[in-house]
């Protein structure tokens, strides 16, 4: 491999990485109206969609592995190639888990906690994505910090959405067991959807910490 040749794969590479993730935040959106909407046609576009996403993953995932293999990578070369390795294994779970926003849609059949604002925490939890990612085109260590910060806050919203549930849930008054199965069946799934929100946000910090560590060799945010 040329070295002209070597500098295109690594500008391709980044570039790859970048439509990934345009694919995975738009099926976070798809997963999110779902939800919204109660729409089961959108919700296995989700779900089947996700062999795209994998595939993906394990394409880049092979030219990472080339890259590495067939040069001698340049330290900053090399940071780059491994915080790219672990981004896409990033993304690839966000899509797993707007996988998941597709099955609780099949799943749901009441909305019971009007107090918890699941589209305001998704819309949070893309936003991270969506920086994070610039963040990485651009190297923007600022904007990497910044994303830390935001979680934490993403944090306190999903633990004050928890609490409305489960002080919900002992404040109603029950009548019959099958009410009861089927009030814990959706505080159950709202419950997985509010850790799930959290995670996306969890994996937005993970792509900016190691892109803070592929600009300044800083491993401040990895965790």
């Amino acid at each position: 491999m040329a070295r002209k040749s070597y500098r295109e794969k690594l500008a391709e590479l980044r570039e790859d990485i970048l439509y990934m993730s345009e694919v995975v935040m738009e099926r976070l959106r798809m997963g999110l109206d779902a939800l919204e909407q109660k729409d089961e046609d959108l919700a296995h576009e989700v779900i089947t969609g996700d062999g795209e996403i994998n595939r993906m993953y394990l394409d880049l995932e092979q030219d990472c592995v080339e890259l590495l293999a067939l040069q001698q990578p340049v330290a900053s070369d090399l940071r780059f190639i491994a915080a790219s390795f672990k981004i896409i294994t990033d993304l690839e779970r966000i899509g797993d888990l707007a996988v998941n926003l597709g099955e609780y849609t099949l799943e749901a059949e009441h909305d019971l906690f009007p107090d918890v604002d699941v589209q305001e925490m998704g819309t949070l939890t893309l936003a991270m994505v969506e920086d994070a990612m610039q963040a990485y085109d651009t190297e923007d260590v600022e904007a990497c910090r910044e994303l830390a910060v935001r979680d934490d806050d993403l944090d306190q919203f999903a633990e004050r959405a928890s609490e409305i549930v489960v002080r919900d849930l002992i404040e109603r008054e029950l009548e019959s067991p099958d009410e009861v199965e089927r009030l814990l069946q959706d505080v159950s799934r709202l419950l997985l959807t509010i850790r799930d929100l959290e995670r996306v946000g969890d994996h937005a910090v993970n792509i900016a910490a190691r892109t803070l560590y592929m600009v300044e060799n800083d491993d401040e945010l990895i965790y």
